[in-house]
C-alpha cells in the first residue's frame, strides 16, 4: 500500500496531479481543495488512495491526512464511488462537509453535483456518527458532542436570504450556525444582520 508520495510537482490540473518521485512519474486525481493548497508549489507531499480496479491501478492524491479519511468515509457510503467522493471534497472542505453532516443539512449536501435526495440522506445517516468519532472536522468537539439543536426554520430562513444576496451556502451555513448556537431566540432578521457583518 502506498501511503504518501513526495517529490517534485510536475504537471497540474485542477483534476490531476503528475508527482515525480525517483525518476517515475505518478499521476494521482485529486479534489479542487487539493489542487488550491498545492498550486504553484514545486515540492509537494500528497497522501494517497489506491483504487485496484480489474480494468486500472488509479490513485488518489490528497493534501493532508484528513481529507482521505473524509474520502475514505464517503466511498462507504452505497452510491458514492471514488469519482463521486473527489467532486464533493471539491465541492465542499472537509469542516464544511462535517459540518452539513453534523447538522443533517441534506440540501447543502445535494448543491454538489451528483448527488441526490437520497444519496445525502444516506451519506447523513452513515456519516453522522463516525466523523464524530474520528474527529475529522475541527468543527465538531473532540468529545464528540454535536452542537445544541437550532430553530432550523430561523436557520434555513437566514440562510436563504443571505444566499439570494450572493453569498456561498457552505460560510453562510457555519455563520448562521455560530449565531443561532450563541443566540437560539433570535429572529431571522436579526441573524441576517449579523450574519452580514462576520461572512468574509
Amino acid at each position: 500500500m502506498i501511503e504518501y508520495i513526495k517529490g517534485e510537482l510536475t504537471e497540474l490540473t485542477p483534476a490531476l496531479a503528475t508527482v515525480e518521485a525517483c525518476g517515475v512519474g505518478y499521476g494521482l486525481n485529486i479534489s479542487l481543495n487539493t489542487f488550491s493548497a498545492i498550486q504553484g508549489k514545486k515540492e509537494v507531499k500528497l497522501y494517497v488512495y489506491e483504487a485496484i480496479r480489474e480494468d486500472a491501478h488509479v490513485l488518489f492524491g490528497f493534501v493532508n491526512k484528513k481529507e482521505r479519511e473524509m474520502f475514505l468515509l464517503l466511498i462507504t457510503v452505497s452510491g458514492v464511488g471514488a469519482n463521486t467522493a473527489r467532486m464533493m471534497l471539491s465541492g465542499m472542505s472537509v469542516a464544511e462537509l462535517c459540518n452539513a453532516i453534523s447538522t443533517g443539512n441534506a440540501k447543502l449536501i445535494q448543491g454538489i453535483k451528483g448527488i441526490g435526495k437520497m444519496t445525502a440522506q444516506r451519506i447523513i445517516v452513515d456519516l453522522r456518527d463516525k466523523i464524530v468519532t474520528l474527529g475529522i472536522s475541527d468543527e465538531i468537539p473532540a468529545g464528540g458532542q454535536i452542537a445544541a439543536p437550532v430553530n432550523n426554520q430561523v436557520k434555513d430562513e437566514a440562510i436563504a436570504a443571505l444566499t439570494m444576496l450572493g453569498f456561498a451556502p457552505a460560510p453562510t451555513q457555519k455563520v448562521v450556525l455560530q449565531i443561532l448556537q450563541s443566540q437560539p431566540n433570535a429572529p431571522v432578521e436579526e441573524v441576517v444582520k449579523l450574519a452580514l457583518k462576520q461572512i468574509k
